[in-house]
């Protein structure tokens, strides 16, 4: 019974998450992503083309991404893939959860500066959520996801 309670507010989440973010495509060839902050991405070293995570390469206009359609692709798919995260536990599929909090984290990681203290919120707000299922029912996800969104509809047309 209770899981019914869970899985309908957690399933409404992700077709709305789903809905905002594959409106998204990569931005067109020569424009970098805004940032919130305003800061010149001038004189910032280009992102490695690995895909390990470098505390330095995430200064670029691009975080630790090669591109801006690499950054969108993954960003989206992150966050996205971040509402289902309590589904995946509730589920008990404890493999599949574990990977995902490991990309998430690595995705945390590698996004513009101007979206690494929102990004990290939404990971910390969806792990929560893994335990607490009032983060749903309460609208912190949802709280949690609009800078996101906002960042991937500004800088992924």
């Amino acid at each position: 019974m209770t899981s019914k309670n869970i899985a309908r507010p957690l399933a409404a989440t992700a077709l709305l998450a789903a809905l905002a973010l594959t409106g998204c495509s990569a931005p067109q060839a020569g424009s970098a992503p805004s940032s919130a902050a305003g800061t010149s991405a001038a004189g910032a070293s280009t992102a490695s083309a690995s895909a390990t995570p470098s505390p330095s390469g995430t200064s670029g206009p691009f975080g630790g991404f090669t591109s801006a359609a690499e950054a969108c692709s993954k960003i989206s798919e992150q966050a996205t893939g971040a509402t289902l995260l309590p589904l995946s536990a509730a589920q008990g599929k404890t493999a599949e959860l574990e990977q995902f909090k490991t990309e998430l984290a690595e995705t945390a990681e590698r996004v513009p500066d101007s979206l690494k203290a929102d990004f990290a919120n939404l990971k910390e707000v969806a792990v929560a959520g893994v335990t607490d299922q009032t983060v749903f029912s309460s609208g912190k996800l949802q709280a949690a996801m609009a800078p996101v969104t906002t960042w991937i509809a500004t800088n992924c047309k």
